[in-house]
């Protein structure tokens, strides 16, 4: 960005400069060529998402704002726009990976000149309207942070020889965590993000009372380990655990493991052993860990393996309610980014429990975690005024709902009340699963 230190005067201006240093160093391990391909309809190019966090700034903010405004090329307003009909026209989702141009030079100079132009406006000062919406962009750019690297990570498990992101390897031997189960009473809670709590997006509003009936999360997400037992039992092979578009999805995809896991061909027969299996890392190709939290699951898996417990321990075990794990969050307060491990300690995969100790652990990164409730609106929610009223509401429908934050979200992006939202078979993201049951 090219502003000396002595010039950031106001946090949101030390704020702004760190979001946008951050996505160009999630973006420096990789080429000209990992940066252009896209490896699915469902993913983004590196360079999309780069450029695209851009626009953002440069459609809501700078045209908004900026006396005389210009856009830096007229095409970029269709190029990167995502999904905002009011904005305009959109370049097909699922053709990202064919505009070659600009090239990386091309964004990093749009990025450049965007930040120049960011940085002078807000240093005329700022106004309550301007500060939402520049911290709206920066929130924006965090989630696309974590899409950056999930998107790159399915892009790379395209390729044969298991590329690797970053040559370092998070994980060290641990003594198994037992699961241990806290119990909640019934009875009136609130949930939904208060207004004078600093940012939240409108998803996550209004604040509500919700009555929850007694029941129990688990100490932790569960593991690789146990995800083999399931496995082992034929988890994957019948038909006794899974809805029925579930089931059908397995058929159709020939789905036994989850994402990224490949059956070393080497191995003897017999009960699968977590020796026999590895799974693609952003460091490379690793045997699976049985004490890391299971990741890359969709709904349907943590569904079917919820209902494979509850037969398993003849106990009501089942997926939490979004209401249940936000209400669990809440009693750890701001210790819940304490929680786990979050992008910002370079793990870049889900690690295994530091230490057993009492309560809740790892609520926060590590693994998003997948609930039983489908992605609708609160009572009483109410989009944001404008363009940028399309950002949530316009996906209330057919997805359901995961909390907690993974090992590729940022610290400071996540809160108890964060509600992230994929379909019942997307596995590429950080997801994995936490039980809960009834008592």
């Amino acid at each position: 960005m090219n502003i000396t230190p002595a010039a950031l005067a106001t946090p949101l201006q030390r704020r702004y400069q760190s979001v946008r240093d951050q996505s160009l160093a999630l973006a420096a391990p990789l080429s000209e060529a990992d940066c252009q391909a896209q490896s699915m309809p469902d993913a983004s190019p590196t360079k999309w998402h780069l450029a695209h966090t851009t626009w953002f700034f440069e459609t809501f903010v700078l045209e908004r704002f900026e006396a005389g405004f210009q856009p830096f090329d007229p095409a970029f307003r269709v190029l990167f726009n995502s999904y905002y009909q009011g904005v305009g026209d959109q370049y097909p989702r699922p053709q990202r990976g064919l505009v070659t141009r600009p090239g990386m030079a091309g964004v990093r100079a749009y990025r450049a000149q965007v930040d120049r132009r960011i940085a002078a406006l807000l240093a005329r000062g700022d106004t309550p309207e301007l500060t939402a919406l520049v911290e709206l962009g920066l929130q924006h750019e965090q989630q696309h942070q974590e899409l950056l690297l999930t998107d790159i990570k399915h892009l790379l498990a395209c390729n044969p020889t298991d590329p690797v992101y970053r040559e370092h390897w998070p994980l060290v031997p641990v003594a198994p965590a037992p699961l241990r189960w806290v119990a909640f009473e019934g009875g009136p809670a609130l949930i939904g993000h208060a207004d004078d709590d600093g940012f939240a997006f409108d998803n996550e509003t209004p604040r509500h009372s919700v009555l929850l009936t007694p029941h129990a999360l688990a100490n932790r997400p569960v593991t690789h380990g146990e995800w083999l037992a399931f496995m082992h039992d034929g988890g994957y092979s019948n038909p006794r655990w899974w809805m029925a578009a579930g089931w059908d999805w397995v058929r159709a995809q020939r789905v036994e493991a989850p994402l990224y896991w490949r059956k070393d061909e080497n191995a003897g027969g017999g009960p699968a052993q977590h020796g026999d299996w590895t799974c693609l890392t952003l460091h490379g190709r690793v045997p699976i860990d049985p004490h890391t939290p299971v990741v890359h699951i969709g709904w349907f898996e943590a569904d079917a393996y919820a209902r494979w417990c509850a037969a398993q321990q003849g106990e009501p075990i089942r997926l939490p309610t979004e209401a249940e794990w936000e209400h669990a969050a809440q009693t750890l307060g701001a210790g819940l980014q304490a929680h786990g491990n979050f992008m910002d300690s370079g793990a870049l995969h889900p690690l295994p429990l530091a230490t057993d100790q009492p309560g809740l652990q790892q609520m926060g990164g590590d693994v998003w975690e997948w609930t039983a409730s489908a992605y609708l609106p609160y009572p009483g929610y109410r989009p944001w005024t404008g363009a940028v009223g399309e950002y949530n509401g316009k996906f209330m429908i057919n997805q359901m709902v995961l909390r907690g934050g993974s090992c590729a979200t940022p610290r400071d992006h996540i809160r108890a009340s964060y509600r992230n939202f994929f379909p019942t078979d997307a596995r590429w993201q950080f997801s994995g699963v936490r039980l809960a049951k009834d008592l």
